[in-house]
C-alpha cells in the first residue's frame, strides 16, 4: 500500500497544494474563501484604477501589456492637457474645439470607453465567480458592474457629450474666417436679436447691443443702441460710406434697424464675398456710431433665445414694474395692441423662456429705453446664472438650444480664446450704458450729436473695471441731465448731477398704486377695458428697472 500512496502524494497534494499557498492570485482553485473574495474586490480595483494591471497579475499578461501601454499613453495625454490648461487655456480649448481633433477626441473617448468594458469583462472571467462563496458573488459582480458603469460608462458619456458640442460648435461659428485682433485692448461683439424665418430677406434686428471684454481682464461693459436711433454713422473703412457719406440720413425711415434689409435688398454688391452684407453693414453702422471698433456679430433668433433660457432652467431677476404680454396689434402707425394675453409682476420673478422673452422685447406703455434695460438685465441674468454644475447637468439641451443662434461670423479658431475671457468675466460686475435715456437725459434726440455718445463711450471703456462715468455730459441744445452707465435712475427721471449713480440693483419694485393698492392683473386689464391707457403707462413706468438676482 505504501509504494502505491507514495506517487499519489508527490504527484497530486504536495504539487497543486504549493501552487495554492505560493500563488492564490494566479491559481485560485483551492484558496480558502475569505482569500478569494479579497482576491476579487483587488482585482475590480486594479482594473479600475490601473487598466491592464489585473491581467498582468492575474490573467494573459500579453493582453496586461498591451492595456498597460494605453493607459500609460492616456495618463501622459491627460498630464500634457492639465500642463497646458494651466500655461494656456485658450490654446487646449482651441485644439479641441477643432473640428478634426474633436473628431478624432470622441472616437479615441469611444474606443476607450469600449476597451475598458472589455478589461472588466475579462476580469470577472479571471475572478471565476464560481469559486466565490454563494453569498458573496452578487456583491463582486455589482461591485463589478458599478465600477465599469464609472469608468467605461462615463467615458462613452464624455465621448457623447464632446460630439454634442462638437455639432453645436460646427453649426453656430463658421469653420474658418480671420482672426479677430483687440481693438484698444478690447473685444467688441455685436448682439442682433430677431424673429428669423426661412425667408430672412427684410430682416430687421429687433435689438442691438455690444459686449465689450477686456482682452487681459474679462471685464465687460454692455452698450446697447436704440433700434429707432437715426443718422447712424458708417465706419469708416465701410463701403456704405459710398452711399451715404453724411450718415444713414434718408429720412425719418432710415433707422439703424432698417440697415440690414436695405443692404440685403439693394447694395450687395458693395460686399462681395460677405455671407450677410445686411448683418455686416450693421455692425459698420455700429461702429460708426459708438466711435469703436466692432470685430464680430452673433444674430440670435427669439425663438432659439427661448428656448435657452428653458434649458438653463429659467432666470432670476427683480422687476422694477409690471410688463405686459402684449396682444395683437389693432393699430399699426401707432404702436395700440389689443388685451394684452398676461402680466409679468413687478419684484422677484423665475422667468422661463417664453416670459424672458416678452420680458425682454415687450415695450407697450413704456418707450424703447425701457425695453433695452429689460434687454440688458436679461442677457446678465443668463450670464450671471449658467454656472458649471449647470451647463454639465443641461449640457444637451443648452447646446442645441445654442444652435438656434442664426449666424456669426466669428471663427471657431478662437473659440477658446473666447471661452477664456468668459471665464475671466465670470462673476465680474458687467457695466450698463444706454444710448438714450436714462443715461442721456430725457430730451436725447433719435438723431444724437455722435460726438457725445464717442465721448461717453470711451470714458466707459477706459475705466480700470470698465465702470461707469459720472460726471454729466450736456447735448448741444439740451440742459445738464445726469449720465450714468450705473443703471436707470428714479422715477423721477432726473437726479441732482452731483450725486453718485445709484446701483442698478438698488431699487423698489412698485407693486401697489400710490393710494397703497396691491397692482392686480385683474386691476391693468380693467384699466385697459376702459381704455384708459395712462393709468396703466402710470403704475408700470418703473417696469425698466430690472436687476438680475
Amino acid at each position: 500500500m505504501s509504494s502505491s500512496y507514495a506517487p499519489t502524494h508527490r504527484t497530486e497534494s504536495p504539487g497543486q497544494s504549493g501552487r495554492v499557498l505560493s500563488d492564490p492570485v494566479r491559481h485560485p482553485s483551492g484558496a480558502p474563501a475569505p482569500v478569494l473574495t479579497k482576491r476579487a474586490f483587488v482585482l475590480i480595483l486594479l482594473t479600475l484604477l490601473v487598466p491592464g494591471s489585473a491581467q498582468i497579475v492575474a490573467g494573459k499578461r500579453r493582453l496586461g501589456r498591451a492595456a498597460l501601454r494605453v493607459t500609460f499613453t492616456v495618463w501622459a495625454l491627460a498630464l500634457l492637457a492639465v500642463l497646458l490648461l494651466l500655461v494656456s487655456r485658450s490654446t487646449l480649448i482651441n485644439i479641441l474645439a477643432g473640428p478634426v481633433p474633436s473628431l478624432l477626441l470622441v472616437l479615441g473617448l469611444a474606443l476607450l470607453a469600449i476597451g475598458w468594458a472589455a478589461l472588466f469583462l475579462n476580469t470577472l472571467r479571471l475572478i471565476r465567480p464560481g469559486l466565490l462563496a454563494p453569498g458573496i458573488r452578487p456583491a463582486v459582480v455589482l461591485s463589478l458592474v458599478l465600477a465599469m458603469i464609472l469608468s467605461s460608462g462615463s467615458l462613452g458619456y464624455a465621448a457623447y457629450l464632446l460630439n454634442v458640442s462638437r455639432d453645436a460648435i460646427g453649426t453656430i461659428f463658421s469653420g474658418s474666417g480671420p482672426a479677430l485682433e483687440p481693438s484698444e485692448g478690447r473685444y467688441n461683439f455685436l448682439m442682433m436679436g430677431g424673429d428669423a424665418g426661412a425667408d430672412r430677406t427684410g430682416r430687421r434686428p429687433d435689438s442691438l447691443s455690444v459686449i465689450s471684454v477686456d482682452a487681459k481682464t474679462g471685464s465687460t461693459a454692455m452698450i446697447s443702441v436704440p433700434r429707432n436711433l437715426q443718422n447712424a454713422q458708417f465706419s469708416a473703412e465701410s463701403p456704405m460710406r459710398q452711399v451715404y457719406p453724411e450718415g444713414y440720413n434718408c429720412g425719418d425711415e432710415c433707422l439703424i434697424n432698417a440697415i440690414n434689409t436695405e443692404v440685403t435688398n439693394e447694395h450687395q454688391d458693395l460686399y462681395p464675398g460677405v455671407a450677410d452684407p445686411g448683418a455686416q453693414a450693421t455692425l459698420e453702422a455700429v461702429s460708426g456710431t459708438l466711435g469703436i471698433k466692432v470685430q464680430a456679430y452673433v444674430l440670435v433668433d427669439m425663438d432659439g433665445f427661448s428656448k435657452l433660457i428653458d434649458a438653463m432652467g429659467g432666470i432670476r431677476i427683480k422687476a422694477g414694474g409690471w410688463v405686459p404680454i402684449s396682444g395683437p396689434t389693432v393699430d399699426e402707425a401707432n404702436g395700440i395692441h389689443g388685451m394684452p394675453e398676461g402680466w409679468i409682476p413687478a419684484g422677484n420673478q423665475t422667468l422661463d423662456g417664453f416670459h424672458a422673452l416678452w420680458y425682454g422685447r415687450s415695450r407697450e406703455f413704456v418707450d424703447d429705453y425701457a425695453r433695452i434695460q429689460r434687454q440688458q438685465c436679461v442677457q446678465q441674468a443668463m450670464l450671471k446664472q449658467l454656472d458649471p454644475a449647470k451647463l454639465l447637468a443641461k449640457f444637451e439641451d443648452i447646446a442645441k438650444a445654442g444652435t438656434k443662434v442664426v449666424e456669426s461670423n466669428i471663427s471657431s479658431g478662437q473659440l477658446g480664446s473666447f471661452v477664456d475671457l468668459a471665464m475671466k468675466a465670470k462673476g465680474q460686475n458687467v457695466s450698463r450704458l444706454t444710448i438714450g435715456p436714462p443715461d442721456f437725459n430725457a430730451a436725447f434726440s433719435t438723431s444724437p450729436d455722435f460726438n457725445v455718445i464717442h465721448q461717453k463711450v470711451a470714458k466707459l471703456l477706459a475705466s480700470p473695471s470698465a465702470g461707469a462715468a459720472e460726471d454729466t455730459v450736456v447735448e448741444p441744445g439740451t440742459t445738464a441731465g445726469p449720465l450714468s452707465a450705473a443703471g436707470p435712475l428714479s422715477a423721477a427721471g432726473a437726479a441732482p448731477a452731483t450725486e453718485p449713480p445709484p446701483s442698478p440693483s438698488d431699487f423698489t419694485p412698485v407693486t401697489t398704486t400710490p393710494d397703497g393698492r396691491p397692482i392686480t392683473e385683474e386691476m391693468l386689464n380693467q384699466f385697459k377695458l376702459n381704455g384708459d391707457e395712462q393709468s396703466i403707462r402710470d403704475l408700470v413706468a418703473t417696469n425698466g428697472k430690472c436687476a438680475p438676482l
